[in-house]
């Protein structure tokens, strides 16, 4: 494996996610306090997490955490779930089991960087790039291109961070079934699922819809609860769950035993949970729309169709690096611009950022940013 580059989003909230005065490009829903989840316990959990011995946990995870996790699909078990510290320990070690030297994946662009530069260390890499001239459609034929005798696995990440975008579900369970078909693994980052703003338009989980294909979710994005640091992946090929549970071993080993009891009523609340946070986002869009149509000469918005971010364009002369720099030096208003989703797989938009949409009491941040805009101009 060749030397991961520096993880520029990481490196640049490392600068600014804590110091910005507005954070208006957070990934995540508004979270909660420890005192309000654990109102939503039933009992026996909150006698759980009030009783609990802080030794070491299973490999796999909770098993009552598991089964949970099991019940949020339509075919799975306990035994086809197994828990990390994160979604991104989990998408790491797929990655390593799943890919060597010699073998080929197909990566859909723009994306969480790891999706791209953790495969690119491993193996050869394929981009297929989400269109931002038809609303950011995904070609299947161009995937089906992309394909190689040697490919091992398609990535992809629908409700899409950074774009919102949403696929058909049509499109996303012909791209199961061509995986399927030739021994590929489909692996569906599905973190924003439940975000969606018509439930109508929700995708299956890609673990329904074949065997092979592994199903990556958290708690930290649509249930707005990062610091809990559970993620997990979900397939039915338990030989291969099995490989990932010993390449845990080299990690994390175990998660944090308080982190998977309050998985456990996070997810047994998380119609309430989502609910609310769905409702934030409805309750925030039309702020946005308003913000937008005022300087409807410097940007070019669409709301996204899932998940809590967006990525309008900027049409400003100087260019969105320079905008959204002098923006947190000067407003302190935080936004991502394009070049953290640089793509080396795939041409990338350059005049694009992203903003968070999923946060509550963002008046503060867009007032601020709108002064700004006002006063710049």
């Amino acid at each position: 494996m060749t030397r991961l580059p520096d993880f520029r989003l990481e490196t640049y909230f490392s600068r600014w996610e804590f110091t910005a005065r507005h954070h208006l490009t957070a990934s995540d829903a508004q979270t909660m306090t420890l005192g309000e989840l654990l109102m939503l316990a039933d009992d026996e959990d909150r006698r759980a997490f009030e009783h609990l011995p802080l030794g070491y946990t299973e490999s796999c995870g909770d098993p009552a955490l598991r089964e949970v996790i099991a019940g949020t699909y339509e075919h799975a078990q306990a035994a086809d779930v197994l828990c990390f510290a994160g979604a991104e320990e989990a998408l790491y070690l797929a990655m390593n089991v799943l890919l060597d030297a010699g073998d080929h994946a197909v990566v859909v662009t723009p994306n969480y960087q790891a999706a791209e530069t953790v495969p690119l260390a491993l193996c050869e890499v394929t981009g297929v790039a989400l269109d931002p001239d038809r609303d950011w459609a995904l070609d299947l034929d161009a995937v089906k291109a992309a394909i190689r005798p040697s490919t091992r696995l398609v990535s992809v990440n629908f409700p899409n961070n950074p774009t919102g975008k949403v696929i058909s579900a049509a499109d996303f369970t012909e791209l199961a079934r061509m995986c399927d078909e030739r021994g590929i693994h489909l692996f569906s980052d599905e973190v924003y699922r439940g975000l969606e703003r018509d439930l109508a338009r929700t995708l299956p989980q890609a673990a329904d819809l074949c065997e092979r294909a592994l199903s990556l979710n958290v708690t930290s994005k649509s249930l707005g609860l990062p610091g809990l640091r559970i993620g997990w992946i979900t397939c039915r090929d338990r030989e291969l769950l099995s490989r990932l549970e010993r390449a845990k071993h080299y990690t994390t080993i175990c998660n944090s035993a308080p982190s998977e009891v309050l998985a456990r009523i996070a997810l047994k609340a998380r119609t309430t949970i989502l609910e609310r946070n769905r409702a934030l986002i409805a309750q925030n869009l039309p702020l946005f729309e308003t913000f937008f149509a005022e300087f409807a000469d410097l940007f070019d918005w669409q709301a996204p169709d899932g998940g809590c971010v967006a990525y309008p364009r900027y049409l400003g002369r100087e260019g969105v690096e320079e905008f959204c720099t002098r923006l947190v030096e000067e407003a302190g208003v935080l936004l991502l611009p394009a070049s953290i989703y640089h793509s080396d797989l795939t041409p990338a938009p350059t005049d694009r950022f992203r903003i968070g949409i999923g946060r509550a009491h963002l008046e503060a941040g867009l007032a601020a940013f709108s002064h700004w805009l006002r006063v710049w101009r």
